[in-house]
């Protein structure tokens, strides 16, 4: 009877886990709705100031703005963007896995070095990187809590400033880009300098009919600082979609093991029952064979 009592327990235990669970997706399945819509939304805007980019990119040229310049990339800085809370499956492990091997392949001599600084944007990296003293910048956890383009282009601001300054001297940016629900794909872009073919493929001078004020080369400054802080906030964005993402599919996928888990455990529940009920009525009927006898 004891084995009963522990399989009911268990039995309660996971009944209560399961609830927990569905709970969980229900709440990821809301903030992805409203997480989907603000990358949904942003997503056209960036790829016409792209495209904008792209067809001006013969300015880049002559350009003298700071964050086109290439160097040699001794000093570099890699932006992991994370979640600050786990129950995601491996969606942040993933980052600072494709992180740890882009520092081993590509800037392992700068890593060697202590020439690798890390920018992390959520608490999973942040406290990964720091336990393993790495040279972590800054602490930008509490943007999640108002994911606002302004908020964004504060760290955007501060990393523009580091590599003007030539603290940097190459921008990496790692992070998980939302397709649907059950995928993210993991994705590293180049941030600084701005590569010259990140743009769109150029359409062919006919198709293009732009009237510019007050100069090309006046609007390629500008356009160039814009499109850094919209490349960052919109990875941060899919990241926080492919976040609720992963967290509903493994809440799912958690949902499920527990109702395979109790019917498993409801059918040993029972065997140990009918095991129990047999032996009674064996020790019964032996009793009653022995007093007739």
């Amino acid at each position: 009877m004891a084995n009963l009592k522990e399989v009911r327990i268990r039995i309660a235990s996971v009944q209560s886990t399961q609830q927990i669970t569905k709970a969980m997706k229900m709440v990821s399945a809301a903030k992805l709705k409203r997480a989907t819509n603000a990358i949904v939304q942003l997503r056209p805007y960036a790829t016409k100031l792209k495209e904008i980019l792209g067809n001006l990119s013969a300015s880049l040229e002559g350009s003298s703005s700071p964050f086109i310049q290439e160097r040699e990339p001794n000093k570099v800085l890699i932006i992991v963007v994370s979640s600050n809370r786990g129950l995601a499956g491996a969606f942040n492990m993933n980052v600072i896995k494709a992180t740890n091997n882009l520092i081993a392949q590509k800037y392992n001599e700068q890593y060697k070095n202590g020439n690798v600084s890390i920018v992390a944007i959520g608490k999973k990296s942040q406290d990964f990187y720091e336990k393993r003293n790495y040279n972590t910048i800054g602490n930008n956890n509490e943007v999640y809590a108002a994911l606002t383009f302004e908020n964004v282009t504060k760290i955007t601001e501060s990393i523009m400033e580091g590599f003007e300054k030539g603290k940097f001297d190459k921008v990496e940016l790692v992070y998980n880009k939302f397709k649907n629900a059950a995928v993210q794909i993991l994705t590293t872009e180049q941030l600084l300098p701005l590569p010259k073919n990140a743009t769109v493929e150029q359409v062919k001078p006919a198709d293009i009919d732009y009237i510019l004020e007050p100069s090309k080369e006046n609007i390629v400054e500008q356009l160039i600082p814009k499109s850094i802080k919209i490349q960052l906030y919109k990875a941060v964005l899919d990241s926080h979609a492919a976040e609720h993402g992963a967290r509903m599919t493994s809440m799912d996928k958690a949902t499920e093991n527990a109702g395979d888990l109790l019917k498993a455990l409801k059918l040993s529940y029972n065997q140990a029952r009918q095991a129990a009920i047999t032996t009674e009525l064996t020790e019964i009927v032996s009793g009653a064979a022995a007093l007739n006898g």
